[in-house]
């Protein structure tokens, strides 16, 4: 583990695990039937950007809906998590989402979470001296195996961040599992949700396969990260971006459908596709409330409030 002092109240723990080489996993899962490749390999600089993009589209309209119930609901969360908190942010990208909370959270320490290591040294220096006021911490670590966080990271009053629809992105057994391990991490403390709220397929699919071709790019731009991490030779011409619903699951699926017939080869090893064979790369689980209020429950969360924006089409959820 590297630990770096970037700023006088910065610090940044580097806890990607040298010794696994992701390389093992993307050959396990292209090898497998059907190819899967996990999303959390979307978030290279690139693909940060470009996620970056995708938020403002207009048929992307989630973290408009989110913000619309912090505008409206935050005065509600800080009275219920209090002031001088140490925010957790999961997953926590540019930092943006967090950063917009400190004038009314007021924390006493930032912990920003995310795989994409150089990405968040690069953003989280500049949330460092815009708010010089604030203890501000970085960790590169996938979280989705566990989460442990250094001594570095205050004890008291743990609030856990993790906004946005990531929670989807885990099937309901292993959104389970994650839950109560951030509930570990932040025992006592309060966890701030988000999950997007099923809507018509039609529209739920127009987000996820904009106009643009954003999304697209954003899918198709996970072959680069898999060519340099596994060592593959996939030439991204040969691929279609496909998004779908699938209604019984209640969740978006993304994939990447082969053009044409075509072999992939990496060290050692090689896959043949066959023309409409897919690579499934993302899924996103859209809930009701009910669904997501048993889904902290299960996770070992005793107090649950639920907000939602003013068309009821994206929720926030306090836990303790």
């Amino acid at each position: 583990m590297d630990v770096f002092q970037a700023a006088p109240r910065m610090q940044f723990f580097d806890r990607l695990p040298a010794a696994v080489d992701p390389a093992t996993e993307l050959r396990a899962g292209l090898a497998a039937s059907p190819a899967v490749i996990s999303p959390k390999f979307f978030y290279d600089a690139l693909g940060a950007r470009l996620f970056e993009a995708i938020c403002e589209l207009p048929e992307y309209s989630l973290p408009r809906d989110e913000q619309a119930i912090f505008a409206h609901r935050t005065p509600e969360i800080v009275a219920a998590v209090g002031e001088g908190a140490t925010l957790i942010d999961l997953g926590a990208g540019n930092c943006a989402k967090a950063e917009r909370l400190f004038a009314a959270l007021r924390p006493a320490q930032y912990v920003a979470v995310d795989i994409a290591a150089a990405f968040l040294r690069e953003q989280l220096g500049a949330v460092a001296r815009r708010h010089p006021d604030i203890e501000v911490v970085g960790v590169a670590a996938d979280f989705t195996h566990r989460l442990d966080l250094p001594d570095a990271v205050r004890t008291q009053r743990r609030v856990a961040f993790y906004p946005g629809s990531s929670i989807g992105n885990f099937p309901p057994a292993e959104a389970t599992k994650f839950l109560s391990e951030v509930r570990r991490v932040s025992v006592g403390g309060h966890l701030l949700l988000g999950a997007d709220l099923v809507k018509s397929p039609a529209e739920l699919v127009r987000g996820y396969d904009d106009a643009l071709g954003v999304t697209a790019a954003f899918n198709l731009n996970v072959l680069n990260v898999v060519n340099r991490r596994a060592g593959t030779d996939f030439k991204l011409g040969d691929w279609r971006h496909v998004a779908l619903f699938n209604e019984p699951e209640s969740r978006i699926e993304m994939h990447l459908e082969a053009r044409r017939a075509v072999t992939v080869t990496w060290p050692g090893a090689e896959r043949r596709f066959t023309e409409g064979e897919r690579i499934h790369t993302e899924n996103s689980y859209k809930y009701s409330l009910p669904g997501l209020t048993a889904l902290l429950r299960a996770a070992g969360y005793t107090t649950v409030r639920t907000y939602t924006d003013p068309a009821d089409r994206f929720a926030l959820a306090l836990a303790q």
